[in-house]
């Protein structure tokens, strides 16, 4: 009799990834250091920096200001507020963009050769950034337009519908149950729209490293092979983004608390919350990438691609 196939689900991805992490803990861990370490650091202090950015006053300027000089200096440094907060937002999201795909590009690479049990080393990984890094950028920024576009088209059909009812002489009540209720299923589709765009979409970044397409290739490639793992996928993206929400809302408490945003980097406590919070998403996303790599591998064993590998 025939031996059933193994059952491929949620566990049995992050029990492979799990194997492969600690089959090589040291190569990594440097990489964790490297790419993730830095990224998530940022992404746990950047809502303490943005607060006080955004709550810092000058405490003395009343004393020894007149109040004529001391609205000038408000205004003025109001407007040194907003443009030190675009700077800042502009500097972090490119910080966060260009890291992430270091990450991506050394883990994915990595995780593909300890899937076979070949050897794994530091520098062929950071050299794999190299020959990854434009067509992953190509690929992220691509799928990034598409769904924005798809926003403005919910948008734009929402914005056509309200006018259309105006025009037929219609008193449309924004805050009536029925107003309610279609704003509501329409949300609901935007959002199931997106959710199946990002499930179809979980192997594009891999694909990119491992099969060096890019572009709407790498993106129909993976929509190609998530057939039949769609669920799984589904699940991985809840999971880890379940986790990593709990670790960014967190930060964000403790950003818009008491002491977070002002005497909190001299406290001990705030320091080591601050270390804690960036070595747990650390983690998740070390394991994100891992995991997405070896549903990668899965997908391919189910539609008889993987031998071919061998």
């Amino acid at each position: 009799m025939a031996t059933p196939a193994p059952r491929l689900d949620l566990c049995s991805v992050l029990a492979e990834s799990k194997r492969i992490l600690n089959a090589h803990s040291r190569h990594f861990l440097a990489l964790s250091v490297l790419f993730l370490l830095p990224l998530s650091f940022s992404l746990v202090v950047y809502p303490t920096l943005l607060h006080l950015l955004t709550h810092h006053t000058p405490n003395n300027s009343r004393v020894f200001l007149s109040s004529y000089l001391f609205h000038f200096h408000a205004h003025h440094h109001q407007q040194q507020a907003v443009f030190s907060n675009i700077l800042l937002s502009l500097l972090f999201s490119l910080f966060v963009f260009v890291f992430s795909l270091f990450a991506v590009g050394s883990i994915t690479y990595s995780v593909f050769h300890g899937f076979y049990g070949r050897p794994v080393k530091l520098i062929s990984a950071i050299k794999s950034i190299f020959n990854s890094f434009l067509p992953l950028l190509v690929t992220v920024v691509l799928s990034q337009a598409i769904i924005s576009l798809t926003c403005i088209a919910f948008g734009l059909l929402l914005f056509l519908l309200m006018r259309v009812v105006e025009l037929l002489g219609l008193e449309a009540e924004y805050s009536s149950p029925y107003f309610m209720t279609f704003f509501g299923v329409v949300l609901l589709v935007w959002v199931v729209m997106l959710v199946y765009l990002q499930v179809n979409w979980t192997l594009a970044c891999v694909v990119v490293v491992v099969e060096s397409s890019w572009g709407f290739e790498s993106l129909r490639r993976s929509a190609s092979l998530i057939k039949g793992m769609r669920g799984v996928a589904l699940s991985l993206l809840l999971f880890f983004g379940f986790f990593a929400g709990i670790v960014m809302w967190t930060s964000a408490v403790w950003a818009v608390g008491s002491d977070g945003a002002s005497e909190g980097w001299k406290s001990w406590e705030f320091v080591v919350q601050i270390v804690m919070a960036s070595i747990l998403l650390m983690v998740v996303l070390l394991y994100t990438a891992a995991a997405s790599t070896v549903l990668y591998m899965y997908c391919k064993a189910i539609h008889g691609e993987l031998a071919l590998d061998c």
